[in-house]
């Protein structure tokens, strides 16, 4: 049965605060991701094994695209990026599990990452520029610009949550309308499409992340990344 994404029942309660699905779905997942990365880490040598190597190459690719859209040091937004991808990623591929529906397809659970995203955007660009020189972007190019820029600001975070809902939750009821029309083993195809689509979604929302951090921390992000000179020494 296919579930309106605007009504939501709680599954239990814990004194007087409901629990519904997405929060323990999404509970499983942060726990799922935090005892991973522990196995792993605890794992690391000198000579990669597979698991280390692929973790590795997820890093990279992360720090490239912070490099790419920030032109900084990688390290300071690192963590919060990857495992900003790495939870939407798993969010959305939740969906193929047989009764499980996605977090993200969740307006709750997508305004909460929109308001981590917001928050992170606000402190970063604080701790980078001081809290003056934060509030000073604002009215760049000119005093009177302080509305709309004010208002750039919601609209950034609501496009975040109507993004990644309505792309999410449309697949969720794709599939849903599918298997009950045609049965079991016809909408695989679409599960198919369904899993790319997820990660292209995840890859998104930590792009726009990352734009939107870069341009509250200013350009270089503060912290320029080192590129080597011709004599093999790094200059900043």
């Amino acid at each position: 049965m296919i579930r309106s994404p605007l009504t939501l029942e709680p599954l239990f309660h814990v004194g007087p605060v409901p629990v519904a699905a997405p929060v323990l779905v999404a509970s499983a997942i942060v726990l799922s991701l935090g005892a991973g990365a522990r196995f792993a880490s605890r794992r690391f040598a000198l000579r990669p094994s597979r698991l280390q190597a692929t973790i590795e190459l997820f890093v990279t690719a992360v720090d490239e695209q912070i490099k790419g859209v920030m032109q900084a040091d990688p390290a300071p937004y690192r963590a919060l990026i990857g495992t900003i991808f790495l939870f939407v990623l798993a969010a959305n591929w939740t969906s193929l599990i047989p009764g499980v529906d996605p977090p993200t397809a969740r307006l709750e659970t997508d305004a909460a990452l929109a308001f981590i995203v917001v928050c992170a955007t606000i402190g970063l660009g604080v701790r980078a520029r001081g809290l003056r020189g934060y509030l000073a972007t604002f009215a760049e190019p000119s005093w009177a610009m302080i509305p709309l820029n004010v208002v750039e600001q919601i609209t950034r975070a609501f496009s975040l949550v109507i993004r990644l809902f309505g792309n999410v939750m449309s697949g969720v009821f794709v599939v849903g309308i599918v298997l009950s029309l045609a049965g079991l083993l016809v909408p695989i195809p679409l599960m198919a499409l369904d899993l790319l689509t997820g990660a292209v979604q995840a890859y998104i929302f930590a792009v726009l992340a990352t734009v939107f951090i870069g341009a509250a921390v200013g350009e270089g992000g503060g912290q320029r990344a080192s590129t080597p000179n011709g004599d093999g020494n790094e200059q900043h």
